[in-house]
């Protein structure tokens, strides 16, 4: 999950508070770029793409997000987004007035057609001085919509405990590995038995469950970047590509194939 990023993005639309422009939008498409720096802003965002991968991370979690996906983030949620390769990203940013009934979470959520559509219409209006009673409607439809959203499953939880990380650091830095989880306690100094427990209380899910939580999230962002489920399935460590195929379908309800052209 490493890239070389060549490009610092700053965009201050965040940090904005204005209820007389209660939404702002940003779209662009950029190439192996990041956010200039690890940051929390008043508004609310909705994140997402048209084309390509992005990686959201916050405190507590990482999102792997497609064209399929948007993110929520919350209010003073401190983030960072990582862009490999080519990514066509659209962003709005909500002004704290309008965020009374929106979600006080962040989250990864699945795109509808609707969404998507409103997100283009809105994108569209090009951040105009005042919006037209028009325009206004379309926003307040788009804010019941984020009231209504649902979390996905396409996270991986993290933490701070040194402990969690140096396991979780190794385990990101060499995806296909299977090594077992008393090497991992031993890197981390503790008993395989403490570590498993340290899991289960710091994510939230077994060691074996945030490995293979892992796997399918890269394997999200390989099917974004065109490779091939044979590929995917070695790069990975999976023994064949009719294994990864069944683990990925009971996880997310589909084949990868489907995955992709859904």
């Amino acid at each position: 999950m490493n890239n070389a990023y060549q490009t610092n993005i700053k965009v201050d639309y965040g940090f904005e508070i204005d209820e007389l422009h209660p939404i702002r939008t940003y779209s662009e498409t950029i190439q192996n770029a990041k956010c200039a720096d690890y940051h929390a802003h008043p508004r609310a965002q909705i994140i997402s793409c048209d084309r390509g991968i992005m990686k959201v991370v916050t405190e507590k979690h990482i999102w792997i997000v497609n064209p399929l996906q948007s993110v929520w983030l919350a209010s003073y949620e401190a983030h960072q987004v990582y862009f490999p390769n080519n990514v066509s990203v659209v962003s709005v940013f909500i002004d704290p007035s309008k965020l009374g009934n929106l979600p006080k979470e962040s989250f990864a959520f699945e795109s509808s057609i609707f969404i998507k559509s409103l997100l283009t219409k809105i994108i569209s209006f090009s951040n105009p001085d005042r919006l037209t009673p028009q325009q206004n409607r379309i926003f307040e439809v788009l804010l019941d919509e984020i009231s209504t959203l649902k979390a996905s499953m396409s996270f991986l939880p993290t933490s701070r405990d040194k402990r969690i990380k140096k396991v979780t650091d190794a385990l990101m830095n060499d995806i296909s590995s299977e090594k077992t989880m008393e090497y991992y306690a031993s890197l981390s100094c503790v008993s395989p038995r403490t570590l498993s427990r340290l899991f289960v209380k710091e994510l939230g899910m077994s060691f074996g469950d945030w490995k293979m939580r892992l796997k399918l999230l890269e394997a999200i962002k390989q099917l974004g970047e065109n490779k091939t489920v044979k590929d995917i399935a070695y790069e990975l460590g999976y023994k064949n590509a009719s294994s990864f195929i069944a683990i990925f379908k009971k996880h997310f309800g589909k084949t990868p194939t489907n995955y992709v052209i859904e």
